[in-house]
């Protein structure tokens, strides 16, 4: 997430630059040849590019709307695992108890609300690498795997997940879990399985059971939702034909231009303003649709993301502090304005 009113422009140019020599070439040579060959053929009338500029800003508002629902749905989900994850911990304070307990105990009141609140620390920490490995349709290209490495978002690797989970549940528990495929969902599995297990003991009564296990159900829910935007990607034929539409309507502007400007019986001199006329046209549509193609994958470890770990850090923050701990990890800060 990228936390300035917005971005630099030199910056916006830089990201999108592979457009503008190839836009001031394509024109400079059409131009070149209109008045080094008197070539009256290289011009069109400018209706036939409106049309096609206008259905293909239509197409880029469909884009939009469908990638911001992608970004903010994904950030909804994540806004209801931060306020579920509140109440886990304070339904875990509050209802497991010795009440109803009878005979003697393995473990302390304590220790089994610390185990419970820790599971759900390494929950976060599987699902954010989970949904942070790289699929075929998201942005792979050597600079994009660069700027991961440089926001500690390029390695999702098993060990880090390992290391990540080291120190929230037992290393037997651990190496269960790795030995899964989806770790998340089995972390959530084996939290089912100790509810069961207090119930058994007298740790909690059912309907303190049944509450507990709702907020799992809700877990596996919002987990779910996540996965779907995920796995799922914007349809891969809406995104291709925008992206030739706008590629062709680059194409035949500078015929356009070059007919507009002619039409003015101006000197041939002036024609060459069609190059810097089609350089700003073009490079309009393409920063338009490369921000919608980099806003509808909100999980890929980039600067338009969610800041999933950043959350995930407040949760834990949040529910440490319910377990009264005081040395505490500090708040995720963004660094150059990014915030992940």
């Amino acid at each position: 997430m990228f936390t300035k009113p917005r971005f630099d422009f030199g910056r916006a140019v830089l990201w999108t630059s592979e457009v503008i020599p190839i836009a001031g070439l394509w024109s400079g040579v059409l131009v070149f040849a209109r008045i080094q060959f008197d070539l009256e053929w290289l011009q069109m009338p400018a209706l036939p590019v409106g049309i096609l500029g206008t259905a293909t800003s239509f197409y880029l508002g469909f884009k939009g709307s469908a990638a911001y629902d992608r970004l903010w749905e994904a950030r909804k989900v994540w806004g209801g695992i931060v306020n579920t994850s509140r109440t886990w911990g304070m339904f875990t304070l509050t209802f497991v108890t010795d009440r109803h307990v009878k005979g003697e105990t393995s473990a302390s009141v304590e220790e089994i609300r610390r185990e419970l609140v820790y599971r759900h620390v390494a929950w976060l920490a599987a699902l954010r690498t989970q949904l942070r490995r790289p699929k075929p349709w998201e942005h792979r290209e050597r600079w994009n795997d660069k700027a991961r490495g440089s926001y500690h978002t390029l390695d999702q690797s098993d060990e880090r997940l390992a290391a990540r989970m080291e120190g929230f549940i037992s290393p037997t528990e651990i190496g269960a879990v790795m030995a899964q495929k989806n770790r998340a969902a089995q972390l959530i599995r084996r939290q089912g399985e100790r509810l069961t297990e207090l119930l058994d003991e007298g740790r909690i009564e059912d309907f303190r059971h049944m509450e507990l296990a709702r907020l799992l159900e809700e877990f596996y829910t919002l987990q779910g939702k996540c996965e779907r935007i995920k796995n799922f990607p914007l349809p891969r034929q809406y995104a291709s034909a925008n992206h030739y539409f706008i590629q062709i309507f680059i194409a035949m502007l500078p015929f356009a231009l070059i007919g507009a400007f002619s039409a003015q019986n101006l000197p041939n001199t002036y024609l060459w303003a069609v190059v810097p006329t089609t350089i700003v046209l073009a490079w309009v549509f393409w920063i338009w649709d490369r921000v919608l193609e980099y806003t509808e994958n909100p999980f890929e470890g980039l600067v338009n993301d969610v800041p999933i770990d950043a959350m995930s850090r407040t949760i834990e923050i949040d529910l440490r502090e319910m377990l009264g701990e005081t040395e505490l990890p500090p708040s995720t800060q963004a660094v150059d304005h990014i915030l992940l």
